[in-house]
């Protein structure tokens, strides 16, 4: 049966789900929009896989359409977002299950695959609640991932040193052999590639946020995804998210089209599609 005549579901049933914020890059850019004339990035950004929990019950796969949230723009304006982005991600799903901690070396015992992800942001709805506890209504109505997952063991053409990290990590975050992923992605919006980010860019690893994930104890259970955040790099047509690329200038409209493509160890990952309903 041709592909282009069946339904893609999602391939999994997401358990639960993490987005970090691993990219030194888009943290920077970010910081930079969100505190003018404050330091972009947090005392401890450096020390630790910082992330946010999600909601599993808003992932979607691709192809999904994407309804544009209502939200907090201001005290007393609730209203449509003005600002819809998207955001490039390598998103990581987890298996088999266990209580944690999982030791960095272990870390890759419990990963199973690699999806790309789009996890979709309203920059007006979130920029207003993130402070003091992070990320809530401005990303919890719809993370987008692939249809397919690429098992992480046929991707091992794709590891690379990863860069280096300044101050040297704590133990539970120094593996023995660090590696990160090399995917080169691909962000096209309405039919125009406007971006090129290299997940080799990020600063900190698979297996580093997995085992910071599980440090505290809590329990890894076979499904649950966890995602890199945003990949931007340091130089222009690298950047993961419109904010970056645009500068609040252009975000996204209804009717517009996002795809997200990768390839990583010469293998072609699963693409992730949505429009704007």
């Amino acid at each position: 049966m041709p592909l282009a005549q069946t339904e893609p579901v999602l391939p999994i049933r997401v358990t639960d789900f993490v987005d970090f914020y691993a990219s030194l890059e888009h943290a920077t850019n970010l910081g930079r929009m969100f505190r003018p004339g404050r330091p972009p990035l947090r005392d401890n950004w450096r020390h630790v896989p910082v992330a946010y929990h999600g909601r599993a019950s808003t992932v979607v796969v691709s192809g999904t359409a994407v309804v544009r949230p209502r939200g907090m723009l201001a005290p007393g304006h609730f209203a449509p977002t003005r600002e819809l982005d998207l955001e490039c991600e390598l998103g990581y799903v987890c298996g088999p299950s266990t209580s944690g901690p999982i030791s960095i070396d272990r870390a890759e015992d419990h990963i199973f695959g690699v999806v790309l992800v789009n996890d979709w942001s309203a920059r007006d709805i979130q920029r207003f609640e993130y402070e003091p506890l992070g990320p809530f209504a401005g990303k919890s109505f719809a993370t987008s991932m692939s249809a397919w997952i690429t098992p992480l063991d046929a991707l091992a053409a794709a590891r690379v040193a990863p860069r280096r990290q300044d101050p040297e990590p704590t133990e539970h975050l120094r593996a023995a052999e660090p590696w990160q992923l090399d995917a080169a992605l691909e962000i096209e919006l309405d039919g125009e590639i406007v971006s090129r980010p290299r997940a080799a860019s990020l600063y900190w690893t698979p297996a580093q946020m997995l085992a910071h994930m599980t440090a505290n104890g809590a329990r890894l259970t076979a499904g649950d995804l966890f995602a890199t955040g945003t990949i931007s790099g340091g130089q222009p047509g690298t950047e993961g998210s419109l904010a970056e690329l645009f500068r609040g200038e252009r975000w996204l409209g209804d009717g517009e089209e996002v795809v997200l493509r990768g390839r990583a160890g010469g293998v072609e990952l699963g693409e992730v599609r949505g429009r704007i309903d």
